[in-house]
């Protein structure tokens, strides 16, 4: 991917090395804290029930399932100028601001851009506490990314995915749930799912997700086509990143089996059509995943 030399977001918060409290060996959640036990409940619950960790967290906690929101007391600072993944994820954080700006435009609308936040361990966030260990997620009270860059290494690790197009990937796809949360379909979605059974829930869900990945190559798309940022070898990074992530590919390596119903983001294969379907199509329209009759 041609990142270096591009222009660089000033959206980003460094959070790196501030501690977020908790103390005695246990996270603070709601009032309450545990242990890393709760912890491992709290991730279990997020793989296998689509539930959302930090959910689980808190109710643990004695936090009643409410998320409580949290201020952050230490004034956000820029990361540092010589810090190479600071730099490049800052770098693709703009090229999503510059792309979904245009196309907000187009459509008559003005983008919002989110912040990017890089954290370590813990930071505290609108949507409750954010832990290392949720992975990178989007909030939409604050409308900020959050990602603890050691993600990239487990990636690697973890599912022997690595390339920084595959990195861009991730960063892509949270954006694509603030825009989401601009368009007002991340609202659609929590309220109708309040109505629903675990089952319909979790496949309204798997329908957001999808979207995401696909506005991931929404953006992919218009990147290449003003900036010429992709290159041989690129797609087929994101969509590795995309096929390790699917829902089946995750059960399967943690427990030897799949269940269907528990899927919260969607199969590997379906992760893959619809990053596809954006970055072959460069269209918000087509990545509609609410109306199609096959995911």
């Amino acid at each position: 991917m041609k990142w270096e030399g591009n222009r660089e977001s000033d959206n980003v918060e460094d959070r790196r090395g501030e501690g977020s409290g908790g103390g005695g060996g246990g996270f603070s959640f709601g009032g309450g804290s545990i242990g890393i036990g709760g912890i491992a409940v709290a991730l279990v619950a997020s793989y296998f029930l689509g539930i959302n960790p930090m959910t689980v967290i808190n109710m643990l906690s004695g936090g009643g399932g409410q998320l409580a929101p949290v201020q952050q007391s230490a004034p956000a600072h820029k990361p540092p100028p010589n810090d190479q993944m600071a730099r490049f994820v800052s770098t693709v954080l703009a090229d999503t601001e510059d792309t979904w700006g245009d196309i907000f435009k187009a459509g008559g609308a003005t983008y919002v851009r989110p912040k990017l936040v890089l954290f370590s361990g813990s930071t505290p966030t609108a949507c409750g506490t954010g832990q290392t260990a949720t992975g990178p997620f989007y909030c939409p009270g604050d409308q900020k990314v959050y990602i603890d860059l050691s993600f990239y290494q487990l990636m690697k690790q973890r599912f022997n995915v690595s390339g920084n197009f595959a990195q861009a990937y991730v960063i892509a796809h949270e954006v694509g749930h603030h825009v989401q949360n601009l368009l007002g379909i991340s609202a659609k979605v929590d309220k109708a799912r309040r109505t629903m059974s675990e089952k319909q829930s979790n496949a309204l869900s798997v329908k957001l997700e999808l979207q995401a990945d696909c506005f991931a190559g929404v953006w992919a798309y218009h990147a290449n086509e003003a900036r010429h940022i992709i290159e041989n070898g690129d797609v087929e990074e994101a969509l590795n990143a995309a096929s390790a992530i699917g829902d089946d590919a995750l059960q399967r390596q943690a427990r030897g089996e799949v269940v269907p119903d528990s899927f919260t983001h969607g199969t590997s294969a379906q992760r893959v059509s619809w990053f596809k379907r954006g970055v072959t199509e460069g269209k918000v329209s087509a990545c509609n995943t609410f109306e199609a009759k096959k995911l």
